[in-house]
């Protein structure tokens, strides 16, 4: 057997799995064929938009959700104990569209996470019989609500979650975010695949927005429900599932955009806070996933680097023959791979070759977080995730 041929036996590993994500991948369901148009008796939907320390976002996010097209609409800013300022931007704009309430949310009870906390607050005083849950990074499209409202009446759905587009303007954040994301594309495949969901470990959802039937919302449980995980929304899928309700994930890149993370530090923070915490709980589940889930994680950044060091280890003489052509095959379909990413993101393609580094911020991140157990950080507040 020739080098090159066993190169490429040994390479399959690396080659097929790329190929599944795609091809699952190719079979998402998209916002963009969902009507816009709203019947006259259009239920009322209230947006609930829990914001800490958001006063770079908050005017962004709020004027977004105002022009929207959606005829019955009342918006609710949680502000959750902000120091920067973020509260009275958002009462600025309440001031001129009565559409706009801003309410603080009560002080943080023990055992619950600030962000499950805002979002019960704000579900109280909501008065919509549908509930729309979004972060305070997010910008929306005119047409996302009624889009959304009608896809989850399509669907006879009780939670509709949309995945946008994300937002990357700098170096590091070009680096790492796909990584990620590409990591719960491996896990995950695509919208069908969630929305089909029968096991619960199957099923996700995107914090960055959710739209539920209030009944459904209360009669799960709520917020309190998943008030000590650090991924709720991913819990809140996974235990709606479990509860015999319909969920759904769709595409809405053209609806939905997010700016997660700002510069290297803050992709890593974010990053650190959810990969294991949250992961450990939802990804594999039961207490056989638990346990394999600190030794599954690192896998993925590990698997990607060896191709490229083993290639240098080429370039340097020290190993030569199947070995070259085993670590050149997995470079260049996996350079090929991410290139095919990055134009799904619409990021620059020169990226592409430079997924060793991302790989590498990965394996940082996994080390870190490993490290840290349940203890999570995030704006100025510790927990300890369930």
């Amino acid at each position: 057997m020739s080098a090159l041929t066993t190169g490429l036996l040994w390479s399959l590993p690396w080659i097929v799995p790329p190929i599944v994500v795609i091809v699952r991948s190719l079979k998402s369901r998209s916002l963009d064929d969902t009507t816009s148009e709203i019947s006259p008796n259009a239920p009322l939907v209230s947006v609930i938009i829990p914001a800490r320390n958001e006063a770079r976002n908050i005017e962004r996010c709020v004027r977004s959700v105002l022009s929207t097209t959606y005829p019955n609409v009342e918006i609710i800013v949680v502000d959750d104990h902000s120091s920067d300022g973020t509260g009275d931007i958002a009462r600025e704009i309440a001031a001129s569209d009565a559409r706009l309430a801003v309410i603080q949310a009560p002080d943080l009870p023990a055992g619950w996470f600030g962000k499950q906390w805002a979002c019960a607050s704000g579900a109280r005083v909501a008065s919509g019989s549908l509930l729309c849950f979004t972060d305070a990074d997010t910008m929306h499209a005119p047409d996302l609500l009624s889009r959304s409202v009608n896809e989850l009446r399509a669907r006879h759905a009780d939670l509709i979650t949309v995945a946008g587009a994300q937002e990357m303007r700098g170096f590091w954040e070009r680096i790492i975010q796909p990584q990620l994301f590409a990591l719960l594309s491996v896990r995950y495949g695509g919208t069908e695949h969630v929305s089909q969901a029968k096991r619960p470990t199957d099923a996700i959802a995107n914090g960055q927005y959710i739209l539920v039937r209030r009944g459904t919302y209360y009669a799960m449980g709520g917020h309190e429900l998943v008030r000590d995980l650090v991924a709720e929304d991913m819990a809140m899928a996974q235990e709606w599932v479990r509860g015999g309700r319909r969920i759904a994930l769709v595409m809405g890149r053209h609806q939905l955009s997010t700016h997660m993370y700002s510069g290297y530090r803050e992709a890593v923070s974010g990053w650190r806070k959810n990969i294991y915490a949250s992961g450990r709980h939802a990804a594999l589940g039961g207490r056989v996933g638990r346990a394999l889930y600190p030794v599954i994680l690192p896998l993925m950044p590990i698997s990607a680097l060896v191709p490229p060091l083993v290639l240098l280890l080429c370039a340097a003489g020290v190993l030569s023959g199947a070995w070259l052509a085993w670590s050149a095959i997995v470079y260049l379909v996996s350079v090929g791979y991410w290139a095919l990413l990055y134009a799904w993101f619409n990021q620059p393609l020169w990226y592409a070759p430079l997924y060793p580094l991302g790989s590498l911020v990965l394996l940082l991140i996994t080390g870190s977080a490993l490290r840290r157990g349940r203890r999570v950080e995030w704006k100025a507040r510790e927990y300890v995730a369930r």
